[in-house]
């Protein structure tokens, strides 16, 4: 296996010039650096992390930070941070630090502590979070996906206007029975991106004079607690609603499936409106608010990176999304 030292020897250079010219970590002429970069590519010579992170004093290793894997939401977001990462030269390194759990205090207390990596991005915590002071101790370029953060430059969605927007729209078809489907279960950690989404909701329903129509029922954001949820909901002929505003698309899925299965038709009886622009969105002519979140990943590597080159980094950065109208709302019959 060649080495540094062969490397030199090919392009007629000194082993710290070759070391400088393909870790970036001093002065090299232009013609030099592409002598130095031919001789290695020839000899399929890669520098090591260790080398790189000595010469630069950087690790080329962005931490991110996700609180479960196993949702379309975090899955999309991971895919457009490594996506972006992989040209730059840098690479990923996932921990997954569910709320609550031994594993998360883990996380922070040794594997983080330890530093090996240049920057790190953070999805999903909460403004009251103790986690975010451990980050901030961590002294390190950092960039949150979600809730607005003190100190910390954070990059989401308006969700208060986007519950708000999606209850307009139902309103606006002419449903006045519109219940929000998604409030956090007792029990369960708080989510302000869906306390948010229900004060939109409740900010419609309010300005339309409906505030004693209000209806606000529990359920987990995944598709299964969706279905079980909605299937409750919509069993009794006398309290159901014309139309649901879900906390996100999955819960939104799962009422669609409980609908059908109760014989209700989508959208004639029941108007079925969700957020995230979820993959199955159009399978289930789902009505929804798009926001991204790939494009959110990408987007919060644009601001890392810059923060590492000590760019100046927004405050709060709030993503665009657009409410995609398909056949699960209509007016109700």
């Amino acid at each position: 296996m060649s080495g540094i030292a062969d490397v030199a020897r090919l392009a007629g250079v000194s082993k710290s010039t070759a070391s400088r010219a393909l870790t970036g970590g001093g002065y090299v002429s232009d013609a030099t650096r592409r002598r130095v970069q031919d001789a290695a590519g020839s000899l399929g010579y890669v520098p090591t992390t260790s080398a790189v992170s000595l010469a630069t004093g950087r690790t080329n290793t962005v931490a991110l930070i996700v609180p479960r894997v196993n949702r379309w939401y975090f899955g999309s977001i991971i895919e457009g941070v490594e996506r972006t990462l992989i040209p730059r030269g840098y690479d990923l390194t996932l921990y997954v630090a569910e709320p609550d759990s031994r594993d998360r205090a883990s996380l922070y207390t040794h594997f983080l502590a330890r530093k090996r990596f240049d920057g790190v991005i953070a999805v999903a915590l909460e403004p009251d979070d103790a986690d975010i002071a451990r980050l901030l101790s961590f002294g390190k370029p950092t960039v949150c996906i979600g809730n607005e953060l003190a100190e910390i430059a954070t990059l989401g969605i308006d969700n208060t206007a986007i519950g708000r927007m999606i209850t307009q729209h139902l309103l606006a078809l002419g449903h006045r029975a519109i219940v929000f489907l998604g409030a956090t279960p007792k029990g369960e950690p708080t989510a302000h991106d869906v306390i948010d989404r229900i004060a939109g909701y409740r900010q419609a329903m309010s300005g339309a004079g409906l505030s004693d129509r209000i209806g606000i029922h529990e359920s987990t954001l995944t598709i299964t607690d969706g279905y079980a949820a909605a299937a409750a909901l919509l069993a009794d002929v006398e309290s159901r609603p014309t139309a649901i505003v879900a906390a996100c698309d999955e819960i939104a899925i799962g009422a669609i499936v409980a609908a059908r299965r109760l014989g209700i038709a989508v959208p004639s009886q029941l108007s079925v409106v969700g957020v995230d622009g979820h993959d199955y969105a159009e399978m289930f002519a789902l009505t929804t608010v798009e926001q991204r979140p790939a494009a959110q990943g990408e987007q919060a590597v644009d601001i890392l990176l810059g923060m590492v080159d000590n760019a100046d980094a927004p405050a709060r950065s709030t993503i665009p999304v657009q409410l995609v109208v398909r056949a699960s709302t209509a007016a109700p019959r």
